[in-house]
Formats: C-alpha cells, sequence, structure tokens
C-alpha cells in the first residue's frame, strides 16, 4: 500500500525543521529588548527611534528593516517594521528616558 519515498520524506522533515527554527526566532526575538510592551529599548531622545529601529537586524534573516509606522502606545512609541529581505513584520518598542539631572 505505502512505499516510502526518502526525497519526499526528508523535504517534509527539513520543512517542519524551518517551520519550528522561525517559531524559535519569534520567540527569542519577543524575549530581546524592543521585541515587546514589557521590554522596550530605553532611548533618550524621539529622534534616535528610527535610527535605531532601522539599525536593528532582523531576527530572521539578519536582513535590514524598513520602518513602516512610528507611533506613540500608552507612554511607549512602537515602530512598525518590514524585513527588506525575507519581508517579516515586526513591531519594536521604545521608551524614552531623560538622563537629565533632577
Amino acid at each position: 500500500m505505502g512505499k516510502k519515498r526518502p526525497e519526499r520524506t526528508a523535504r517534509r522533515a527539513a520543512e517542519r525543521s524551518a517551520r519550528q527554527m522561525v517559531r524559535d526566532r519569534e520567540k527569542l526575538a519577543a524575549l530581546s529588548p524592543g521585541g515587546s510592551r514589557e521590554r522596550p529599548i530605553a532611548v533618550e531622545s524621539a529622534a534616535v527611534i528610527e535610527v535605531r529601529a532601522h539599525a536593528t537586524p532582523c531576527p530572521q534573516c539578519e536582513g535590514e528593516l524598513r520602518v513602516n509606522e512610528h507611533r506613540t502606545d500608552a507612554g511607549l512609541r512602537v515602530v512598525a517594521v518590514t524585513c527588506n529581505r525575507c519581508h517579516a513584520k515586526r513591531e519594536l518598542w521604545f521608551k524614552l528616558v531623560s538622563n537629565e539631572p533632577n
């Protein structure tokens, strides 16, 4: 009834492994600075937010990120970005902090 096809079996195993790698990288990106609301990147000025977002590599392919939108959300800055290489979309979170003496 079922004759094993080694090429297909190997291809499907590789695809499962690749999907798991993507899930793992997304989890790691969410835990890294800027990956979530709970872990914003501290910056001193709003002027550097888009520069920092653009300089951050894509966690999936290490490609360059393109800034799509920059908005505020409950005191935090959120930058929606898309990777130029793999087209993965994500949000980077920033928090403005003052470095001035009291």
